[in-house]
């Protein structure tokens, strides 16, 4: 068979049909393309405002560790131990970093199995699975973040909540000693406790299992709608999955430490000389100049806690402001009154006391109930580092029981009561409510219950662990140095070297 040349009318008639060709391969493809299409957008995109929000917030809570509780911690302590205290802030910022990389994260917030209810699992040990276009859900439908921005907003938590214990027995333990405590302590007791009250289902998992139920037609749909929706509801931490409340770390982070210090308070003893020599703050400046970047690196650490940029993330950060300053004003007053001279000391705990009490409370409480909560919670925790303390005979050495433990119980259990919207807070928010604004049903007492729950489990877990962790570190290295070494200072003893050379 020959091939004979297409004429030019041929060659027209061969471009149209290529051309249907080509548009008819094209529709198909499209087609098919279509529901992939879709569902990429439907997927949520993280917002670039929100993600530059969440970076700056990390960058501000690990301004709180340093220099922020380093010289807050440091000023506090006698000159012999001020570089003790510093290294000791600085190197577990920088261990728990390193531990919260390798295995913490996941431990903290990932899938446990049969354990989910209790603790994470090891499925994101080493980062696995988290890239720059992994995202995580927050607390809006349909709204999500980069994981790697949660990520590390969340280790500046880890971060920071061990470093508070040691203020409870700062100049008198062994820096050896510091280091194993808060490697067993995060591990076992902070971990835990985070994913007990912050593993919570995405907002959008809820909803969409809610929806499916509504939208369920007969018995055995209706039964396996309802079936899912059970358990992507129950894949949460226990004390979240009972409803306890804790926008920013009440029980997590303060209310944890400072048992956790009182504990080793008790355990390690005395400073030597307690009662009898002067064991006075070597620099309140510094002090104040750590309270200070407290205060301003404590609006990432509350603000940021709402994981986007919107009116609850200005609500905590106004909530932050005003409960703050009326805890420093309430602790001057009380103060002046009770001992006749307002101290620099006595306002900058306050502030800090203040801090502590509003971090559980700071998304959903209003205003008012805030700066109320920020009046109370000074004149608790000044009974507590003075009248109790001393009645008591324990050495608190910086008042992290008194502060941090008693504040964020009074913060736990304040948040309970002012989340109730009569009162100008947000109200309880219910995912399967898919009427529209989510809203849920406020009780007193069943909130009231959930927090107690959160706050005394807290307490019953991170107190008995942190008692087993310290007898155990006791055994392996020594909590203490000898009372020579404690004399002399442990900035020469455990670092060779002086905060001050005069």
């Amino acid at each position: 068979m020959t091939f004979k040349r297409p004429t030019s009318a041929g060659w027209a008639v061969l471009a149209i049909a290529g051309l249907c060709a080509v548009g008819f391969v094209d529709t198909a493809l499209a087609q098919t393309a279509a529901p992939a299409a879709d569902a990429a957008a439907a997927a949520p995109v993280p917002n670039k405002g929100d993600t530059a929000w969440m970076l700056v917030s990390s960058a501000l809570v690990l301004m709180m560790s340093v220099p922020g509780l380093a010289l807050f911690y440091g000023g506090l302590v006698r000159t012999k131990n001020m570089a003790s205290i510093l290294t000791q802030v600085f190197a577990i910022v920088a261990m728990v970093g390193v531990i919260w990389t390798i295995y913490g994260y996941s431990l903290a917030f990932s899938d446990g199995g049969s354990m989910t209810a209790y603790v994470g699992g090891f499925g994101k040990a080493f980062m696995h699975g988290i890239d720059a276009n992994s995202t995580s859900s927050t607390f809006s439908n349909g709204v999500v973040i980069p994981e790697l921005a949660y990520f590390v907003f969340q280790m500046t938590f880890a971060m920071i909540t061990p470093a508070l214990i040691i203020g409870a027995f700062a100049e008198r333990i062994k820096f050896s000693a510091c280091m194993l405590f808060i490697l067993l302590w995060v591990t076992f007791i902070y971990f835990p406790i985070a994913h007990w009250v912050w593993y919570v289902a995405a907002p959008d998992d809820i909803a969409n299992a809610a929806k499916a139920l509504a939208a369920a037609a007969d018995g055995a749909a209706k039964t396996a709608a309802q079936a899912k929706l059970d358990e992507v509801t129950g894949s949460v931490g226990w004390l979240a999955g009972a409803g306890a409340l804790d926008f920013a770390g009440g029980t997590v982070v303060h209310i944890n430490a400072g048992i956790a210090g009182l504990v080793g308070a008790l355990i390690v003893g005395k400073r030597t000389g307690y009662g009898k020599d002067l064991l006075a703050p070597h620099s309140l400046t510094m002090t104040m100049i750590g309270a200070s970047l407290l205060w301003v690196g404590w609006f990432g650490f509350n603000a940021g806690s709402n994981l986007e940029a919107n009116g609850t993330t200005a609500l905590a950060f106004v909530n932050t402001m005003v409960a703050t300053a009326g805890a420093a004003l309430s602790w001057l007053l009380c103060e002046w009154i009770v001992k006749g001279k307002p101290s620099l000391l006595g306002i900058c705990s306050g502030a800090v006391a203040g801090l502590v009490a509003v971090t559980p409370a700071s998304g959903f409480a209003g205003p008012i109930g805030a700066l109320v909560l920020g009046l109370i919670v000074s004149p608790i925790c000044l009974f507590f580092v003075s009248t109790v303390k001393n009645a008591l005979g324990y050495d608190d050495a910086l008042d992290v029981f008194g502060v941090h433990c008693i504040g964020g119980i009074v913060g736990a259990l304040g948040t309970g009561i002012l989340v109730n919207p009569a009162l100008g807070g947000v109200g309880i928010t219910d995912y399967t409510n898919i009427t529209g604004n989510n809203a849920g049903t406020y009780d007193l007492v069943t909130q009231m219950i959930a927090q107690g729950k959160a706050v005394c489990a807290t307490l019953v877990w991170s107190g008995v662990g942190s008692a087993i962790l310290y007898k155990i570190v006791d055994v392996i290295v020594g909590l203490r140095p000898s009372i020579e070494e404690e004399r002399e200072g442990l900035d020469i003893t455990d670092h060779g070297e002086r905060a001050y050379n005069m």
